[in-house]
């Protein structure tokens, strides 16, 4: 039987923390070499990661023309972005009161370091990444020749295959590495404190942020905002299993259907937004990202946020269809726009893939309420009445 990811990450941090309580300091400065290996490849994948997934998303959004496409485009949009403020609203005033300022203490003091350290420099920086992604996707998406798209194409599945082949199948031992360390140093107890705290924080707002979603769209539908999320339900518990919003994509179908969306519309919306609308993912993202920041000592600004959480929203487009996607595409963003360094990185996806299904789960079934709003425009323009 394979264990999944969740699992295996789990594994990892109880045993870094028994290795960190149990071994000499020489066998866990190993683990931190590796760790200082695995994150310096980390960051020279990372642009790479950004230019293989946001221009093509880009390019797919822009080859196709419709009054449809772009609706359903701006709702994912618009949603994904309310998600990120809402969610920093919440974080704001609730965070504080549930994560100790400072419990991890100063890094450069209090962790041990690895023997040595292998220079792996990017080819590229994250905004230089950022903007040829944003250039390559727009310039494909108008020209009328597409042999940059699949070249691309072949390039996102070339770093695809990395994520799933090297990154994702490492995570385990680097999520380890870092406990240990962090054992070591006598910081882990406060931290897996806050974990749990944090963990808890994501579920409820999740729900909360989909009933908020759903009596938005019923209130334009004319539809029982709890009968139709009571509906969606078995594609939430299906994302929860499968952790992936595209293996998810039948389920959310059939329900939106059953929710009396049109057959063109669900057929159309629900594979379209399982790739652009994150709000789930966003949600986590924030509030993971705001916790790590208070843990360090430091404050999570707005000023901070607001270029973020819009950045966040267009990166989650090219989001990787990976369990962990999501905060593999945003790392490039934690670091540019937060300020990240590598410990800060692996906290992020520690906290991050702890609850990665539910943030799926959050994701699907809030394509369901994007596809019914889709649905009541799709009917404006044809003159149909807009519930059946």
């Amino acid at each position: 039987m394979r264990l999944g990811l969740l699992p295996k990450l789990i594994i990892g941090i109880i045993a870094g923390i028994l290795i960190g309580s149990i071994t000499p300091e020489w066998f866990i400065r190993i683990l931190v070499t590796f760790r200082d290996i695995f994150g310096a490849f980390l960051n020279y994948v990372i642009p790479l990661i950004i230019i293989a997934f946001v221009a093509p998303g880009i390019a797919e959004l822009g080859k196709d023309a419709g009054k449809l496409l772009g609706i359903t485009t701006g709702l994912a949009y618009l949603s994904t972005i309310i998600a990120g403020f809402s969610a920093f609203t919440i974080g704001k005033a609730l965070l504080p009161s549930i994560v100790t300022a400072g419990s991890a203490g100063n890094p450069e003091e209090t962790v041990l370091k690895g023997y040595f350290e292998i220079q792996i420099d990017p080819i590229m920086g994250v905004m230089t990444a950022l903007v040829t992604a944003f250039l390559l996707g727009l310039g494909m998406a108008v020209i009328k020749e597409k042999y940059l798209y699949h070249i691309m194409v072949d390039f996102k599945d070339i770093i695809e295959k990395v994520i799933q082949s090297i990154i994702i199948p490492l995570l385990p031992f680097y999520i380890a590495s870092v406990f240990a360390n962090m054992t070591y140093s006598g910081e882990i107890a406060q931290t897996m404190l806050t974990f749990i705290k944090v963990f808890a924080l994501i579920i409820i707002f999740h729900i909360c942020y989909l009933l908020f979603l759903y009596i938005i769209s019923c209130s334009v539908t004319g539809r029982n905002p709890f009968k139709t999320l009571k509906n969606m339900l078995p594609a939430y518990f299906t994302a929860i299993g499968t952790q992936s919003s595209a293996a998810t994509i039948p389920v959310t179908v059939r329900q939106t259907k059953v929710n009396g969306v049109t057959d063109e519309v669900a057929d159309f919306a629900v594979p379209l937004c399982a790739t652009i609308h994150l709000a789930g993912s966003t949600i986590t993202l924030v509030i993971c990202s705001m916790a790590v920041i208070l843990i360090s000592g430091q404050v999570p600004l707005f000023s901070l946020y607001l270029p973020f959480i819009f950045m966040l929203g267009i990166t989650m487009v090219a989001a990787p269809g990976v369990p962990g996607g999501a905060v593999m595409a945003a790392l490039g963003l934690l670091e540019i726009y937060l300020g990240f360094d590598e410990v800060a990185k692996a906290l992020m996806i520690a906290l991050y893939l702890t609850q990665d299904s539910f943030g799926t789960a959050c994701n699907v079934t809030g394509d369901g309420a994007i596809a019914m709003l889709v649905d009541r425009f799709n009917r404006l323009f044809k003159g149909k009445p807009v519930t059946n």
